[in-house]
């Protein structure tokens, strides 16, 4: 691969795919610049960078699936031939056959009305003169070849009765239907669990050996390129700006960007103790680019002049090409000594006094067998009962004072479920709550109220929680307002300089503000009433790398500053381990593991966090192709019948090993969370520790 407009590549080989100085334009805003590259047979090409980069549109012009009012130019060559410009007709003969896609959500590329099986033999019909037998035949052949169990009964289901990371496997299976040339995946994992993600990336994987397609990887998780690239392409504000071998990129990188995207990325392999260093501000829109280099405003190493030109993508070494003026500058990364090193914890901010043991410290939430079933009914007049529901079967654990729980696992395993019935403050339907000292089944209207002055949440989606016709005045005032507080002026503009705000922007509604910076509204507004505990459901989930980097270092500095409590819910294993202190990790509406963090990544006792710490990609090449790999075989089974015995018996790689009467018990026995080393515990009859990250 080769970047810019050269023509040659690493080897000699002839290129498969070839694309010169494409430019997209819709009226007259540039949203693709002059981006260039070559790939060859067999080669895995990662493109990445943060949201709004071009990365989606460059993809979409290169299969000429772009809308009308799309302005193209520049040049896409497909084995030589020239595809830019080219009739419908010849385009439609290309796609699917000699170059396919994989879309970012499935559910949406799929047809609703039509059965996986036709869809997939309709796509070999379209370019092999086959009969519909054989082609239904080769689909099912198809579905077996990317790890879909049952494959002939699949075909006849329709896409909403597949799961997430089946719909992508099918996906994947249509895409290489033909046997292609090219694969072009448009984030294929991104709305994925970790766990399936693994699997898909397998089956990517054996898609290349099976095909020797070459595969254009477009994501935004640098891990995931660590892991499968060859080579990479960074791409800020419509360009290419960094290119080169994976391990270049990654272990010599010549543009500042590309520093700050690796440096902004959490890692299972680092801790607390070692902050994230984000990017500054958020990236130019593509109507209004600074008149030199875009990232200029963003760069900690600028000079003036930066500003008066753009640089070009230029070489820099051998296969190795960086869009910075001050490229040669930027040579070896020093490795910073430990002792230098901030940490999270007690050196970061000044006065920060080093924690207490956790023993001598309050109980500020507790969770003791937490019960909620949800029940299946049938009839449209008269409902009866036909199943339940176990969204949280049992769950039991505490958070101390200045403390934060990682509450972990793949969608569907209860986190959120037991995250509501904690907020209701209420009686659950079995179990205890004890909300700081108080049974939430005791509270009365006005006790729920003053319990909730102490207990705030942050949510998802900060545009969804935050009322679009209010201001940010009124927005962090309003839990001041509603407990009696009357002059509300000081502290909010208080609230928004300890979250890294203006005050003088208080005036301004939600929409004027990017998804950071709403994000750390809605931690304004939670911190207003001096709380102790405060509950966040995937508070960063929805944001970019760079912006991420910078709400999980706020979190963490507050914490540590105000001895605030969280309970931090998420999916993101990387993210957790960069602010938790304990870790509980859930399995279909039960702990399967909980302990210290440093414990539970570092020596995972449940098979379960075995796997799910194995299949979470470290942004380092060298680590992530050397590191164990652990696949979990298949979906989450339905709440609504889980297993008898331990519940993650279907899917555990340690039960294949065990001899028939090891088995009868996982089968017939579930097990409990018991401790096996001081307060780390699992569920798991023969758990024991496994080093996977």
């Amino acid at each position: 691969m080769t970047t810019g407009t050269a023509t040659g590549t690493a080897t000699g080989t002839a290129p498969v795919l070839e694309v010169r100085d494409l430019e997209v334009r819709f009226g007259d805003v540039p949203v693709v610049r002059g981006v260039g590259y070559t790939v060859e047979p067999g080669e895995v090409l990662g493109v990445v960078g943060e949201s709004g980069a071009g990365k989606s549109v460059a993809s979409l012009a290169v299969m000429g699936l772009l809308p009308r009012h799309a302005k193209v130019s520049g040049s896409v060559l497909l084995h030589g031939r020239e595809l830019l410009g080219a009739p419908e007709k010849e385009l439609a003969a290309v796609r699917g056959d000699t170059m396919s896609m994989i879309f970012q959500d499935p559910l949406s590329a799929l047809t609703p009305v039509y059965r996986v099986g036709d869809q997939l033999a309709e796509a070999v019909r379209v370019h092999q003169r086959v009969s519909r037998e054989r082609a239904a035949e080769r689909a099912v052949e198809l579905l077996d070849l990317v790890g879909i169990p049952n494959p002939r009964q699949r075909a006849r289901a329709f896409p909403h009765e597949f799961s997430g990371g089946m719909r992508q496997r099918a996906m994947i299976a249509m895409a290489i239907a033909n046997d292609p040339d090219v694969i072009i995946c448009d984030e294929p994992t991104t709305a994925l669990d970790v766990t399936i993600q693994a699997q898909v990336l397998e089956v990517l994987k054996s898609a290349r050996r099976e095909t020797g397609a070459a595969i254009v990887l477009i994501t935004h998780d640098l891990g995931v390129v660590a892991g499968i690239a060859d080579r990479v392409l960074v791409m800020y504000a419509g360009r290419g700006v960094e290119a080169g071998t994976v391990r270049d990129v990654y272990h010599r990188s010549r543009m500042p960007y590309t520093i700050g995207l690796l440096g902004s990325v959490p890692r299972l392999d680092a801790g607390r103790d070692v902050p994230l260093v984000p990017i500054d501000g958020s990236p130019p829109s593509a109507a209004a680019l600074p008149p030199g280099c875009p990232f200029e405003p963003r760069c900690p190493m600028a000079i003036p002049a930066c500003a008066r030109a753009e640089p070009p993508l230029a070489e820099v070494a051998p296969g190795h090409s960086a869009a910075c003026v001050r490229s040669g500058e930027i040579g070896e990364p020093r490795p910073v000594p430990p002792e230098d090193v901030p940490t999270a914890a007690a050196g970061a901010y000044p006065g920060v006094p080093p924690p207490r043991p956790r023993e001598g410290r309050a109980v500020v939430l507790e969770v003791d067998g937490l019960v909620k079933h949800h029940p299946l009914t049938k009839g449209a007049v008269f409902r009866r009962r036909v199943g339940t529901v176990h969204a949280v079967d049992g769950v039991s654990f505490d958070i101390r004072e200045g403390e934060t729980l990682g509450l972990v696992g793949e969608s569907g395993c209860g986190k959120t479920t037991a995250l509501m019935e904690i907020l209701e403050l209420a009686r659950p339907e079995r179990g205890r709550v004890v909300v700081f000292g108080r049974d939430t089944a005791a509270l009365t209207p006005h006790d729920r109220l003053a319990v909730r002055r102490h207990l705030q949440v942050v949510f998802q989606d900060p545009l969804a929680s935050l009322d679009p016709r209010m201001t940010v005045h009124d927005i962090v005032g309003e839990p001041l307002v509603t407990h009696g507080y009357t002059d509300t002026g000081p502290r909010v503009r208080r609230l928004l300089r300890l979250v890294g705000l203006e005050p003088a922007h208080a005036a301004r509604y939600p929409q004027d503000f990017s998804g950071g910076q709403r994000q750390r509204i809605a931690v304004a507004r939670a911190l207003a009433l001096e709380p102790k505990l405060i509950v966040l459901d995937e508070p960063v989930s929805a944001l970019d790398v760079s912006i991420q980097a910078g709400v999980i270092n706020l979190l963490a500095g507050l914490a540590d500053r105000l001895g605030l409590s969280y309970l931090f819910v998420a999916h993101d294993l990387a993210v957790v381990r960069h602010i938790a202190h304990r870790v509980a990790v859930m399995y279909l509406g039960r702990i399967a593991e909980i302990g210290g963090a440093d414990q539970v990544y570092g020596a995972p006792m449940h098979p379960y966090t075995q796997a799910l710490l194995s299949a979470v990609p470290i942004p380092d090449p060298d680590k992530e192709r050397r590191r164990r790999r652990i696949l979990l075989d298949g979906d989450l089974p339905s709440p609504a019948d889980p297993p008898s015995g331990c519940r993650f018996r279907t899917r555990c790689p340690k039960f294949k090993v065990l001899t028939d009467a090891q088995r009868v018990r996982c089968v017939e026995e579930e097990p409990a969370v018991r401790p096996l080393e001081g307060d780390h515990g699992a569920s798991c009859h023969y758990a024991e520790k496994l080093g996977v990250v």
